[in-house]
């Protein structure tokens, strides 16, 4: 074996001989600029609603209430105009990424990127530009249609073009690029809260900067084997294989893609084949995860964080240097899983996840409860700091679990036949539950007040035990690879991978006939990892 390489061993004796090359690394990183992007987009809206200027030009009502006390101090922002701001981007991404499953499997995972950052480019003008409240939705809606696509192709390209030891860690480049954005996002806004009259438009106006990196980046990437190979260009697809794992030893790899390939050809139509009993697992678990991402709170907390903290009685530059200290614990938090993950494997991160974030939200609960009434926000410094750190807290332990895990581990589950489509569901739930939340945050907060965290804190503890009985474990395990050596063998999943039921692939027709002989000899013999 070539030094600086490293084999994985296939069920049947094969191995995949890959180093780790300079375009795999390479190619990730410009991939995962999309998460720049959407993580930017995260983390502006908060700071910009927190804004006078911002408010006083779209939102007059929900200026007058922030400086008004006859409002509750839980509900000087609940104003449905206002969330639909920020909500209306997850909105136009759940309706653009059935496009985007299209785009992704027939067009390739690299073109999707390019229409993704073209989409970025057009909604960041329009946004910066906004001269009423109808532009600036509209500036959202194509952001919107950007992370529809992004989403959609950039978990596929990143797992199927790492490595199976480093898959793990490359594709949480992805989430890593979101802290970023956050992170960049709340700085941002730190800095243009001081320019009276138009900070606000060059808060908007910088997602520009990830926009651009994300389109060129798509520019000068390959696509990845997996789509050449399953749109019919097999030396081309062949040819990239060899290049991206450094080997001239790539057949066996090359095989089992191959093989993976002709089956994924043959489904004529992948959403209703995601339908078929063996794919169950990969689509409850993708979706499930989706639900529990969100519901850990994260995203009212990244969404709203400047508000957040100025609705706890923090001044508005404390709450924006706070938003600064969350987004920067994000960052950090999110290197220690992508050097984990591969080590330690997904189920633990997630477990100790759980406790670390169930305790945290319980102790803001009671702090709030106790400290911040309706109409006082007599918050002491050291019960503010306290709240901070809990905060961090809760952060850091979704940043190195869920944020991560809940795209990586549908991404490298689902097989090639039906990837495009489990990854198309996958984004739409993911952005419909992150909809749902921030069109409701507000309000919810104005309701339940500091109950708010104990409602995530229950549903923690709920998506917790999901992880501990029903979850399995995926790390170092090649990703054409999962229906044997997972699904297989989990003590539940198991039995919707029945072996009599030969009838699994989808003629042209759309009848489910059954797999010819040839492809079930490759699947024993170790060159293709996609049986039913």
């Amino acid at each position: 074996m070539p030094a600086g390489g490293f084999s994985v061993a296939a069920p049947a004796g094969t191995e995949f001989e890959a180093k780790i090359t300079p375009i795999v690394i390479i190619s990730c990183i410009m991939a995962a600029t999309g998460g720049l992007m959407f993580g930017y987009d995260v983390g502006i809206s908060g700071g910009v609603t927190s804004m006078d200027d911002f408010l006083k030009k779209f939102f007059p009502t929900v200026y007058r209430q922030k400086h008004e006390d006859k409002e509750s101090n839980y509900c000087k922002y609940n104003n449905q105009d206002l969330q639909l701001f920020t909500s209306s981007l997850y909105l136009a991404g759940l309706t653009a990424t059935f496009f985007a499953s299209y785009t992704t499997r027939n067009l390739g995972r690299r073109l999707t990127m390019l229409i993704a950052g073209i989409f970025f480019l057009v909604g960041v003008v329009f946004n910066a530009a906004a001269q009423d409240l109808a532009m600036l939705i509209v500036g959202r809606i194509l952001l919107g249609c950007g992370v529809g696509f992004a989403n959609q192709a950039v978990p596929l390209f990143l797992s199927e073009v790492a490595p199976t030891r480093i898959r793990g860690g490359l594709n949480i480049l992805f989430q890593l690029n979101v802290t970023i954005g956050i992170l960049f996002a709340n700085l941002v806004n730190y800095g243009t809260s001081k320019i009276n009259g138009w900070g606000w438009r060059l808060s908007l106006g910088l997602a520009g900067i990830p926009a651009v990196l994300l389109t060129v980046g798509s520019l000068l990437v390959t696509d990845t084997p997996n789509s050449l190979i399953e749109r019919g260009r097999l030396e081309e697809g062949k040819a990239v294989l060899r290049r991206i794992r450094g080997t001239p030893n790539i057949e066996p790899e090359f095989e089992e893609i191959l093989a993976a390939s002709r089956a994924a050809q043959r489904v004529k139509h992948p959403f209703r084949n995601l339908l078929q009993r063996r794919n169950r697992p990969q689509l409850v678990i993708a979706i499930v995860l989706q639900i529990f991402q969100q519901f850990t709170g994260i995203n009212a907390i990244m969404f709203y964080a400047p508000v957040l903290f100025n609705t706890l009685g923090f001044k508005s530059d404390a709450a924006l240097y706070s938003a600064v200290i969350t987004g920067a614990v994000n960052v950090l938090s999110t290197l220690v899983s992508i050097y984990s993950v591969d080590r330690i494997g997904r189920r633990m991160l997630l477990l100790e996840a759980g406790v670390q974030m169930f305790l945290s939200q319980v102790v803001i609960a009671v702090l709030l409860g106790i400290k911040v009434t309706d109409h006082s926000d007599d918050l002491s410094r050291g019960y503010a700091v306290l709240v901070v750190v809990m905060v961090c807290t809760f952060v850091s332990s979704f940043a190195w679990s869920w944020g991560p895990l809940g795209w990586l581990i549908p991404s490298e589950t689902f097989p090639l036949e039906t990837r495009s489509a489990g990854q198309s569901v996958t984004v739409c739930a993911n952005l419909l539950f992150t909809f749902v939340i921030a069109q409701a945050f507000l309000s919810m907060l104005c309701s339940l007040k500091y109950g708010i965290f104990a409602f995530f804190s229950a549903w923690v503890v709920v998506m917790s035990l999901f992880v501990l009985f029903l979850l399995p474990e995926t790390k170092n395990v090649p990703i054409e690879e999962m229906t044997e050596r997972v699904w297989k063998q989990h003590w539940f999943w198991k039995r919707f991978m029945d072996d009599d039921a030969d009838y699994g692939v989808e003629d042209g027709d759309g009848d489910y006939v059954k797999k010819p002989s040839s492809y079930n000899n490759n699947a024993s013999n170790g060159s293709n990892g996609v049986r039913p």
